[in-house]
């Protein structure tokens, strides 16, 4: 990882570092992921430049295996892109400009995938006992609900960036 002046946190760490161990425990907990997904979300989102793979390496001090499996993780939930800038031969990794929106749209993915098969699920399981059924309605309302509510948070908060970004 990079190496500059300690901030003072008595741990060593620079304010960079610091904010990159903390993604890995925080954001790796909270979405389920490994603290490494975490890390390489957090030095893609304070790099002033797309990454090369080499240089992630580098930064996270990990495997090439380790560090594409989480690159591709990241970008399964929208929040990294990778690509080729012009003239170059390899690929390289940015946190999305958007990348709360990516983050949002693949939540909203998910939910929908679980509210079809709610819906599949409720029509497959009409004639089992009340008990059953009702469980099955009960999911198929939930990720009704959730699915209009994301959509609806979705508009909203992409109605919101885009403003910030003079976009109106």
């Amino acid at each position: 990882m990079s190496s500059t002046a300690d901030d003072g946190d008595g741990g060593g760490l620079d304010a960079h570092d610091a904010l990159v161990e903390e993604f890995g425990t925080h954001i790796g907990r909270a979405m389920g992921w490994p603290p490494m997904a975490g890390r390489a979300a957090g030095v893609l989102m304070l790099s002033e430049r797309p990454l090369t793979m080499a240089q992630l390496q580098e930064e996270l001090d990990a495997s090439k295996g380790s560090v594409s499996e989480m690159t591709r993780l990241l970008i399964a939930n929208g929040t990294v892109e990778r690509f080729k800038e012009p003239g170059s031969r390899q690929f390289v990794y940015r946190w999305r400009d958007d990348a709360w929106i990516g983050c949002l749209q693949h939540v909203l993915a998910s939910t929908t995938e679980l509210r079809e098969l709610a819906e599949r699920a409720q029509a497959r399981g009409a004639a089992m006992p009340e008990e059953q059924r009702d469980r099955l309605i009960e999911m198929r309302e939930y990720y009704r609900f959730m699915v209009g509510r994301l959509e609806t948070l979705l508009e909203d908060y992409t109605a919101g960036w885009e403003a910030r970004q003079g976009r109106e």
